[in-house]
């Protein structure tokens, strides 16, 4: 097999070229970001996520660490940090899954298919085994408040990690002037 920095870069790779748009954090495969959206006909759909996915020097032997950083209220996800509390990744992690997993299969099962007896956020286990309507009420509304592309991080936040191309366009947008006259200056 692959050694596994091979396996992450040919894993990183794939991602890449899939339908996840990934923001790499200074060209380093070990920490980056990918958009997920809510899987269709689900409660959390329509809703866009920002995860932060860490990968470890062990990879694939070892599992990748994954977790949402803007708020979803789910009942295997911590509400203050992001954490996924999913067997799969935590505990039965095989080198035979890759990234695309995690994004295809593990993360949609997980909003799919809650798991209130094994829980991250107690409240959101007690309202799901409680009263259903209200949990998924608290769903929408978090999805409405939290998860919508601009609460994602967009560029700027992701650019501020990549000092050249951040300093960059905030120097060449800072004043209309020196743009008019860089514009008057080439004949």
């Amino acid at each position: 097999m692959a050694s596994p920095s091979k396996r992450r870069e040919m894993d990183m790779m794939k991602l890449m070229m899939s339908d996840y748009k990934v923001d790499t954090v200074n060209d380093d495969l070990h920490m980056f970001y990918v958009t997920f959206h809510g899987p269709t006909d689900s409660l959390y759909e329509g809703g866009v996520w920002k995860i932060k996915v860490e990968l470890p020097d062990a990879y694939p032997y070892k599992s990748p660490s994954v977790g949402f950083v803007n708020k979803i209220y789910h009942p295997n996800v911590d509400e203050s940090s992001g954490a996924v509390c999913l067997d799969v990744i935590n505990q039965t992690w095989s080198p035979m899954f890759d990234l695309i997993n995690v994004f295809e299969s593990f993360l949609p099962q997980l909003l799919l298919y809650p798991n209130p007896s094994d829980p991250f956020n107690g409240e959101a286990a007690s309202l799901l085994m409680r009263d259903r309507p209200a949990y998924e009420l608290k769903v929408k509304e978090y999805c409405k408040r939290y998860a919508k592309p601009e609460d994602i991080g967009a560029p700027e936040e992701i650019s501020s990690d990549d000092d050249d191309d951040d300093s960059m366009s905030e120097r060449g947008s800072d004043s209309d002037d020196n743009d008019e006259v860089a514009g008057k200056a080439d004949p």
